[in-house]
């Protein structure tokens, strides 16, 4: 794994080359050279946070049972328009 350190003023001139450079590792991007935020590819994240890989796992819930929503019964008038 490369660590790549960017200033904002450099990764404003080439997000390009701090796109690519995530491709290999995380980069830090600096500002007033203390470093402010940090560049990860998507599956870097994922595999940070453990998230879930697609939409069909998300909705997959496995303790959807276990939630308690009762919403209340909304019942809606009609009335005639008044011309």
């Amino acid at each position: 794994m490369t660590i790549t350190t960017l200033s904002s003023r450099e990764l404003n001139q080439d997000v390009t080359r701090a796109k690519k450079a995530a491709q290999n590792g995380p980069v830090f991007i600096t500002d007033r050279g203390k470093p402010a935020h940090v560049l990860l590819s998507i599956e870097e994240y994922q595999r940070l946070t453990h998230q879930r890989r697609n939409i069909a796992d998300a909705l997959a819930m496995a303790d959807v049972a276990d939630v308690d929503f009762e919403p209340q019964r909304v019942t809606i008038e009609t009335r005639s328009a008044g011309f």
